[in-house]
């Protein structure tokens, strides 16, 4: 296994100090973000896109300091009614353009979330009940999500993208195992898991059974933790909308990795992939609110080379 970091972890960071840190951190790999959600701290997707001596540039300084791309990311809502939608999927499509140019083989992104017909807004639907919601699901599943992927995996196979890696997140059609492996039944295995255990914490899944059951379906892993509070989690429940800066407040919070689930937890879950045949990256995303940040990719790192299997080891940089 490898220790990467999406590179949005470090925003404050130039390109040339983030290379810099990663190297002396002594990571693997770099996850770029390119927009949408992302600011995109560290990749211009429309520069990169104009000119292949950007792009040859780009991948010969971070060969300089020993460092491979893992993915290329655009986590978004490229299905969202309106304006926002059509922004996103522009964003999302000029990524897996950009990641076919520079030879990455993968993509980090979500599935989106359609509102209701006549909606403005996306409308996560987390419940089975009033009746009205099996309808707005149906249309959602039929008459958007399922159509806008078939459409967006034979555009990524026609550039040679064969690994668009979803990330199972609250506010998305595709935020379980099962929500999964229905996107992949409709559309093919160019669809898998970017496999975030921090988000199926906070729902009440357990990332280890979803690592057993996913198997070869795990194409992509972020590293993340969350901290469930166990005062205000009893009391509220995790259905959570206070905002993330008001932390002391919230029933759970991403945390830096080891804070929220031990040491332990983590050696059992990168068995857990290995066992699932995962032997790839994971890739590092800093959002404690608690920590600062380069302290908190410090220590996460720490950890992971104290719990990953069989690392190629190499000397981290002065």
């Amino acid at each position: 296994m490898k220790i990467g970091m999406i590179t949005d972890s470090l925003p404050a960071l130039s390109f040339d100090e983030l290379l810099t840190t990663a190297a002396r951190l002594g990571l693997d790999m770099l996850e770029f973000g390119c927009g949408n959600w992302s600011s995109a701290p560290h990749l211009d997707l429309a520069g990169m896109l104009d000119s292949d001596m950007a792009r040859r540039t780009f991948k010969a300084r971070l060969a300089d300091h020993g460092l491979a791309i893992s993915a290329l990311n655009c986590s978004g809502n490229p299905v969202h009614p309106g304006e926002h939608g059509r922004k996103h999927d522009k964003v999302t499509r000029d990524t897996i353009k950009l990641a076919s140019l520079m030879g990455v083989d993968r993509v980090v992104m979500m599935s989106g979330c359609p509102g209701a017909p006549g909606d403005s807004h996306a409308n996560w639907v987390t419940t089975e009940w009033p009746p009205e919601v099996r309808e707005i699901l149906r249309w959602q599943w039929d008459e958007v999500l399922i159509p806008y992927w078939r459409g967006l995996v034979a555009y990524a196979n026609n550039l040679g993208i064969r690994k668009l890696c979803l990330e199972l997140h609250g506010h998305q059609n595709v935020y379980s195992v099962s929500t999964l492996a229905r996107l992949r039944d409709a559309v093919g295995d160019t669809v898998g898991a970017n496999f975030d255990p921090s988000h199926l914490m906070w729902m009440g899944a357990d990332p280890i059974v979803a690592t057993q059951t996913l198997g070869g379906a795990i194409y992509h892993v972020h590293a993340k933790d969350t901290r469930i509070d166990p005062i205000i989690g009893a009391r509220n429940g995790v259905i959570e909308t206070v905002p993330g800066d008001q932390w002391r407040e919230r029933s759970w919070n991403y945390i830096t990795l080891g804070y929220g689930h031990g040491e332990a937890w983590w050696s059992e879950f990168c068995a857990a992939l290995a066992n699932a045949g995962y032997n790839d990256v994971l890739s590092i995303e800093h959002e404690d609110p608690m920590m600062p940040a380069l302290e908190g990719v410090e220590k996460s790192v720490a950890l992971l080379e104290r719990t990953v299997f069989d690392r190629p080891r190499r000397a981290a940089a002065i």
